[in-house]
């Protein structure tokens, strides 16, 4: 189990990388790098969905029923702080800032 599905795991009793894999028709890379994307653009100014299209390329539909599945906004909140707080999920968000 990847570190992202455990932290999924802990906001949403059903969401892991393969669940939303299939759920929303994108491979379990894409969700991965959806969900780190959706992780980092929750704390900009900007519109998290909008912001993790611009930088994925992945569209903002699918990005909608990713943040729909994991529990709406407030999940993904939580979600973005676990992602900070947990040392290897932190180096997957820096990895992706360096991208931004």
């Amino acid at each position: 189990m990847s570190i992202l599905s455990s932290i999924l795991g802990q906001v949403s009793e059903s969401a892991t990388v393969e669940n939303l894999a299939a759920k929303v028709g994108l491979s379990p890379e894409q969700v991965e790098q959806a969900v780190a994307a959706l992780g980092k653009a929750h704390f900009a100014e900007s519109d998290t969905v909008t912001t993790a299209a611009e930088h994925t390329g992945l569209p903002q539909d699918k990005l909608n029923e990713i943040v729909a599945h994991i529990g709406g906004e407030g999940a993904l909140g939580r979600f973005a702080s676990m992602l900070t707080q947990d040392g290897e999920a932190g180096s997957i968000l820096g990895s992706f800032s360096k991208m931004i």
